[in-house]
């Protein structure tokens, strides 16, 4: 049997390791997963607490995007996903201090609602008539890419920038939108732009396909008992199917054996491993120090993906402390109101399950890019309370608190980032045999993550 060697056992190497050995027809493979860690999951981690459900890094994944859903219906969890509680819809924009919520119908960031538009208190009324220009102007022709926010400004104005869209996609990429690249990372709203002429009509089409704008249906899902029941299934079926998974398996490098017709991995403490495949799934910066001598070129380009570093800090109260009703999902904060973190989750309210009855959970995001993150947890602890206490006015201690802190977690998909992604695939033609999977290059979400495991998968299956 050939045999792949898969590094890092985040949902992409996982995901890889399932496609492997589930699309393995007509070459049945050999599957090792190597995680240098000695937990499964990657940033996917779920822990129980006094009763309440905490999830220390994605809390759930976009319905709209088949991969995730898929995977767990194929894994048997398909009736264990749940949506976001319907009871309470509301999102609100952090603005002048005061929380305000995200008016209704906006698709890909864009209005398609107009009374909501006109009555939101985000925008004043000449921000609201320079988003109007947007069905009047013509659609860009020059060749080349351009920042998130110098696309937005253009078709829909500044003010809608800064206080609409910039504050919902730092909940995305924690990055600043005018060093974003639009075509890596929302492609989506330069294809509406050259499709429909603009942003607004566009967003209208694209809502008429989805039979009218419906809210019938959860935007999000994510399973009952929390996101890290897709690794302890994926993890049990791989087990059944053979798989050989190693733990505190740090691979240390990767060259080509003696007869150049197979790979050796290094392995810290351990024998090295002989495969006819590699699929790499490991954070890019990690991916190039593996790679460093047996393709410099390759190595230089996955360095060069920038990462910001964040934390979430999840609070649990008394609902008799709490000085205000939680009405929603939480709240985003724009750049522009300068503070330290950069999103609420209201996890009780958005979840059904999150926390025993009388309890409210809160999960607090900091971590810019271009800003340090602090290094003390209790610093940490202090941010996300002032804000607590500045915006919801919570004065009380917490009943418990925890705190998850990502180094070099999220990629920036900047400026140049088609350009390097190209350069990367390039070299990739270079070395049959090997594949690469994870955020780092085509999306960031948890389904992105997934389809990355599932084209490296057949990548080296077609190869094989």
């Amino acid at each position: 049997m050939k045999h792949v060697v898969v590094v890092g056992g985040g949902i992409s190497g996982l995901a890889a390791a399932w496609f492997l050995l589930t699309q393995a027809e007509t070459t049945p493979v050999r599957v090792t997963l190597l995680e240098a860690g000695n937990r499964w999951g990657g940033k996917i981690q779920t822990e129980t607490v006094e009763g309440c459900v905490i999830e220390g890094g994605p809390d759930c994944f976009l319905a709209s995007k088949p991969q995730a859903a898929a995977l767990c219906r194929a894994l048997g969890l398909g009736e264990n996903l749940q949506g976001t509680n319907p009871q309470q819809r509301k999102t609100y924009i952090l603005h002048n201090n005061h929380l305000r919520p995200i008016p209704d119908g906006l698709v890909a960031m864009t209005p398609t609602d107009f009374r909501s538009i006109a009555a939101t208190r985000l925008l004043s009324w000449p921000q609201k008539a320079r988003m109007a220009l947007d069905l009047l102007l013509p659609p860009r022709t020059a060749a080349g890419d351009e920042s998130l926010g110098a696309f937005v400004s253009r078709r829909l104005g500044r003010g809608a920038y800064e206080n609409l869209v910039q504050p919902l996609i730092a909940g995305i990429y924690t990055g600043d939108g005018d060093a974003l690249s639009v075509s890596a990372a929302f492609p989506a709203l330069r294809e509406m732009e050259q499709q429909h002429g603009s942003l607004i009509r566009g967003a209208l089409a694209q809502k008429r396909r989805a039979n009218g704008g419906s809210h019938s249906r959860s935007a999000f899902l994510v399973p009952m008992s929390g996101m890290a029941e897709i690794v302890t299934a994926l993890v049990a079926q791989l087990q059944t199917r053979g798989a050989d998974l190693r733990l505190s398996s740090p691979a240390s490098n990767i060259e080509l054996s003696p007869t150049e017709q197979r790979y050796l991995i290094g392995i810290e403490n351990a024998s090295p491993l002989e495969a006819d495949a590699v699929i790499l799934a490991t954070p890019a910066h990690v991916s190039a120090t593996l790679l460093a001598s047996l393709h410099p070129q390759l190595a230089t380009d996955l360095r060069s993906i920038p990462h910001a570093s964040t934390a979430t800090v999840s609070l649990a109260y008394r609902q008799t402390d709490l000085t205000r009703a939680l009405d929603g999902y939480g709240y985003v904060i724009p750049r522009r109101e300068g503070r330290r973190a950069l999103a609420c989750t209201w996890t009780s309210t958005k979840f059904a399950g999150r926390a025993p009855d009388g309890y409210a959970l809160l999960r607090v995001f900091i971590g810019r890019a271009g800003e340090a993150l602090p290094t003390d947890e209790r610093e940490l602890l202090a941010i996300a309370q002032r804000e607590l206490h500045e915006i919801l006015g919570i004065c009380a201690e917490p009943v418990f608190t925890r705190i998850f802190r990502w180094e070099n977690a999220m990629p920036q998909y900047n400026l140049g980032h088609p350009e390097r992604q190209a350069r990367i695939e390039a070299c990739l033609k270079d070395i049959p045999g090997l594949a690469l999977a994870g955020n780092a290059y085509k999306g960031v979400g948890i389904p992105d993550c997934i389809q990355s495991g599932e084209l490296a998968a057949r990548k080296v299956l077609a190869g094989l």
